[in-house]
């Protein structure tokens, strides 16, 4: 059985709310799975998103393979060096979240010319 993490969508139309399951890689995206490992809610704002380092740490041990939207998720939110903090026995609270990104107005070209 090849385990997989990745979303779990729920909520309703237009309205997304995900969950991250660990799951057999043949079941449906929304069906059956393992374990709730946690959440991501992008409509919040800011977007939230939890998950339980301890029980991904254990997965990603047990051999699971993370999907690429999760790991990016992941990536944005340092989670891996919070799994590698518990890891080596110290607290995954002292790992900050990465700052929220903000984006810069664009000059057009016809203002840089003036």
């Amino acid at each position: 059985m090849a385990v997989k993490i990745r979303l779990a969508r729920g909520g309703r139309k237009k309205i997304a709310f995900f969950s991250i399951v660990a799951t057999d890689s043949h079941n449906a995206r929304d069906g059956r799975f393992i374990e709730k490992l946690g959440t991501y809610d992008p409509q919040a704002n800011p977007k939230q998103f939890n998950i339980n380092t301890a029980r991904i740490g254990y997965w990603i041990e047990q051999g699971a393979e993370i999907s690429e939207t999760v790991a990016n998720l992941m990536r944005q939110d340092k989670t891996a060096e919070r799994i590698a903090a518990v890891s080596e026995g110290k607290d995954a609270t002292a790992v900050v979240r990465a700052p929220e990104r903000t984006r810069k107005a664009k000059k057009s070209k016809t203002a840089a010319a003036a």
